[in-house]
This record gives structure tokens, C-alpha cells and sequence, in this order.
């Protein structure tokens, strides 16, 4: 709840927000990356892109809408133990993301990083990833700062159609002109 303009009392409704505050305690005993990827079950699992060594799923709790993030296949904590190979394609996959998300949903900018270790932020501490998330001019508003709660605008699964209808056909992004 918060005030309007006008000083009247607003609500705003965000149900999804409820499996992120009932599971929000609770860890699973494996690990996401590792166990959407061997699923194969790419839609239910919001995978948007399966490269030879990692793959792109949207990040169910986002920081903005299109959060995406990239994962190699291989379990591991830290980018000191990737191969070159997996470096490469990770940041080539990074790329076509960026391509995908101005295509679908024409950001301003991206903030795009690895919170490697628990104290750098990491969630998924023990399983290296990276995030890419679309931002906005404005895209910041009371909400964060004055109730620390961030409101999306549109359900993931729409999201994913977007991106997923925009992504680069071949296996190479040409360079932004």
C-alpha cells in the first residue's frame, strides 16, 4: 500500500511475487543450473537458447523485465576454471542476448555481470553465470528505494515470447551498426 497524489490509499497487486516469498528460505538440494538443463524441457523452464557449452534462461525473480542469464553447461564456481572454448561461447551468447533484447524490447542500456562468490552476491554461488539485464531511461522508481519492492510490468511468459521470437537465427550476431 501507498499513497496517492491525491493522498487516497493505492494497492498494487503483484501475485507472482508469492512463490518468490514462500520459497525464498527454503534451498534446493541441487543445483538450478544443472537441473533445467538436463530437463529439456525449454519452454516450461524458460530456456530462450541452447549454445554448444551454455545456455540462456530468464531469471525468475528479475531485477527489470528480460533479465536473462547464461550458463555453461559444466558445474563450476568461478570463470578461472572455464576453458577458452566456454569463455568464447559464453561471451558470444552474451551478444546474441543483447541483439534478442533490442530487437524485443528496445532497452536504452544493460547492466551485464558475474557475481562470482557468496559475498560478491552471488545467489547461485557454486554454479558461474552471468546476467544480462535490459534497463530503461527511468526505468527506477519509488517503489525500490521507499518499499523495497521492485514492480514488473509484464508476465515472464510474455517476456519470453518476445525475446524468443527476436533471437539472432544464425549462430553469429553480426556487430551492432
Amino acid at each position: 500500500m501507498y499513497r496517492g497524489a491525491d493522498g487516497s490509499m493505492k494497492q498494487l497487486w503483484a501475485p507472482w511475487r508469492m512463490t518468490y516469498i514462500e520459497t525464498g528460505d527454503k534451498k534446493d538440494t541441487g543445483c538450478i543450473f544443472c537441473e533445467k538443463a538436463a530437463e529439456h524441457k525449454d519452454r516450461k523452464n524458460l530456456i530462450l537458447h541452447r549454445s554448444e557449452r551454455c545456455f540462456v534462461l530468464m531469471n525468475l525473480y528479475p531485477y527489470n523485465n528480460g533479465h536473462l542469464m547464461i550458463a555453461p553447461y559444466v558445474h563450476v564456481p568461478s570463470i578461472e576454471e572455464l576453458d577458452v572454448l566456454t569463455l568464447t561461447d559464453l561471451m558470444t551468447t552474451a551478444q546474441q542476448c543483447l541483439a534478442a533484447l533490442h530487437g524485443a524490447m528496445h532497452p536504452h542500456g544493460f547492466n551485464m555481470g558475474i557475481n562470482q562468490g557468496t559475498t560478491a552476491g552471488a545467489g547461485i554461488a557454486d554454479h558461474v553465470h552471468m546476467h544480462v539485464v535490459p534497463r530503461w531511461n527511468g526505468d527506477t522508481n519509488f517503489m525500490p528505494v521507499l518499499a523495497d519492492t521492485k514492480v514488473m510490468p509484464d508476465f515472464l511468459a510474455n517476456t519470453y515470447r518476445q525475446i524468443k521470437a527476436h533471437w539472432p537465427k544464425s549462430q553469429e550476431t553480426p556487430a551492432k551498426s
